[in-house]
């Protein structure tokens, strides 16, 4: 069967959100419908229709994302849902190839998305681009190096995170470059990241932010909640879910975490999402002390492979012959030569016999400087026809930091 794909209008909103909860098995507040509804771009949400009924979404942000060397327009993918009565039809596959081809003619790219099921989006061309870290860490043993850095100047201020929104808006802004993978947040994005209703907090109690500041403004901030609890001899136990911790120097950054670290009444800290390259792993004197669990972050594809490779830096010169495999998009399906150094670019195609044969996915996963082409070739899965050229390639695409959004879209 064919189900026809259009985007949706808001009067459409109720029917194409019901897919998603009935994908998700989730029930959401009515509220936080409501808040989802805003960062909605209806021109950029795709519904299937089986007949009069939505049997499959998908929908995308537009994004400004830093990847390496600066900022790019980016598509978000988010929604990708279709109806437990639609499955193993075809919907998700027509989905996504629809909004493959709308994305490459509003001009971007790159896509990118966080995945609900890893198996699913190799399928169509997204390989993993980033990593994330959950930490658990019991305060009582996170003593940090004798040289950790600190700065007098700093002060500490506990505020309401609804009170100090502008002055979180504005460190995350001057922050939000500086490791790809990150992305320019909309006011919308900052209402859900901020919203503290009841059913906000699931039983983990308000959300709370302290600042690190000197006289000329802030300098960090951490927002967290605080889970209160005490055994049966009256000893406190809780537990401080910390959901942000951002710092434009590394002192205000040790201030922080000491803050969140040490507070009274808090036995351990949780994170859910932490850089694999958090400095805090540096900071502390044990690490051993520091619970760390691997997650998969952002997926990645390149919708188009000259533009996307033409619009990041490289950390070192190369200079190779790429023979890309894509059968979900064709016009990627060549070979490209890619001629790049730390100062600029060029990706252009060539009818030259090929360095190495990659799919698509790959270069998704290398695109933000953290992929896994060493570990593909060592797998069988790419084929390298120039002795060398995939460690060459896998150099000059990595990059510092490792890339992290650090927050789902």
């Amino acid at each position: 069967m064919t189900y026809p794909i259009r985007p949706i209008d808001e009067s459409e909103w109720p029917a194409f959100s019901q897919v998603l909860h009935e994908a998700f098995g989730w029930t959401p507040h009515p509220t936080q419908t409501e808040r989802y509804k805003a960062e909605t771009e209806f021109d950029r949400s795709l519904a299937a229709f089986d007949g009069a009924q939505i049997a499959g979404v998908t929908s995308a942000y537009s994004l400004t994302m830093a990847v390496p060397g600066g900022m790019l327009s980016v598509a978000g993918v988010t929604a990708v849902s279709v109806l437990p009565s639609h499955r193993r039809r075809g919907v998700l596959t027509s989905l996504m190839r629809r909004q493959l081809a709308d994305i490459r003619d509003r001009g971007e790219s790159v896509a990118a998305l966080y995945a609900s099921e890893a198996l699913i989006y190799g399928r169509f061309g997204y390989g993993r681009a980033s990593t994330e870290l959950r930490f658990r860490i019991a305060g009582a043993r996170s003593t940090f190096v004798t040289d950790a850095p600190r700065d007098p100047s700093l002060r500490l201020r506990v505020a309401k995170p609804a009170d100090v929104r502008g002055e979180l808006e504005r460190l995350f802004a001057s922050v939000v470059a500086r490791r790809p993978g990150r992305y320019e947040r909309k006011p919308q994005t900052w209402d859900i990241l901020l919203a503290d209703e009841e059913f906000d907090q699931r039983g983990a109690g308000s959300l709370r932010t302290v600042l690190a500041e000197d006289d000329h403004g802030v300098r960090g901030y951490a927002l967290f909640r605080i889970k209160s609890s005490w055994d049966g001899d009256g000893i406190s136990d809780g537990t401080l879910k910390l959901f942000e911790l951002e710092a434009s120097d590394p002192a205000a950054y040790a201030l922080l975490w000491r803050n969140v670290l040490d507070r009274d009444l808090v036995t351990t800290v949780e994170a859910e999402r932490r850089p694999v390259d958090d400095p805090l792993i540096a900071l502390l004197a044990d690490q051993r002390r520091l619970r760390a669990r691997w997650v998969d972050e952002l997926w990645v594809r390149l919708v188009e492979v000259d533009r996307a490779l033409s619009a990041r830096a490289y950390s070192a010169p190369v200079d190779v012959v790429i023979e890309v495999d894509d059968d979900v998009c064709p016009w990627n399906a060549r070979r490209w030569r890619l001629t790049a150094d730390p100062s600029g670019a060029e990706c252009k195609p060539v009818d030259d016999e090929p360095d190495v044969t990659v799919p698509v996915s790959a270069l998704g996963s290398a695109y933000l400087g953290d992929g896994t082409l060493d570990e593909r070739l060592a797998a069988g899965l790419l084929r390298e026809h120039t002795p060398g050229t995939v460690r060459r390639l896998a150099v000059a695409m990595s990059w510092s930091p490792k890339p992290w959004a650090g927050l789902v879209f």
